[in-house]
């Protein structure tokens, strides 16, 4: 396993592996990360029927079948999980050989602030580096200008593609956001 501390300005926090017992804070942080984030950005009926306890057990599943594997979280001095991310390969029709994807970054909203996200997406840039891809992209929703200045902190661009998922019954419409993996660090 790969313990790392994180980044100076986020102090406590280490990255690591993620292990099956930590499949319901990973619930939990996804859960609370989207009723959070995408309130008055996706119908609010989908946000109340999100459930942790069957969020765990999806974790729990694609844990076990071992992909779309979950590569890091974040964890607080106390040891409690504090955020998740993972990245693989792109998943765009198209996307160019080298390019990987960030699938999904969550830090629990009342760490939201801490230093955690950006110790999670540096952790996650670096190892995708490593990996041999020389650049990541990401989907963001269009309207979640929050997530967006954060990712263009950290170097992450929007390149012009736009596309809509069908969320709770409406249409949600997202902006990829691309970033050269060998320019400045993430954070």
């Amino acid at each position: 396993m790969t313990t790392r501390p994180s980044p100076a300005d986020a102090p406590g926090v280490r990255v690591r592996d993620m292990e099956p017992g930590d499949c319901d804070a990973v619930a939990e942080i996804r859960v609370r990360g989207w009723q959070a984030a995408y309130a008055g950005l996706v119908p609010q009926a989908y946000l109340d029927a999100m459930d942790v306890a069957r969020e765990a057990e999806l974790r729990r599943r694609s844990f076990a079948a071992g992909g779309p594997q979950v590569h890091a979280v974040s964890l607080a001095a106390d040891s409690a999980v504090t955020g998740w991310a993972c990245y693989g390969p792109c998943r765009d029709a198209g996307a160019p050989s080298g390019r990987s994807e960030l699938y999904a970054l969550y830090v629990h909203p009342e760490r939201i602030g801490t230093g955690a996200g950006r110790a999670l997406l540096s952790e996650l840039t670096a190892r995708a580096a490593t990996a041999g891809f020389h650049e990541m992209a990401l989907w963001v929703l269009r309207d979640n200008t929050r997530a967006r200045r954060f990712y263009e902190r950290a170097g992450f661009l929007p390149d012009g593609a736009e596309e809509s998922s069908e969320t709770g019954g409406a249409a949600v419409p997202e902006v990829r956001y691309v970033r050269t993996l060998s320019g400045p660090a993430a954070g």
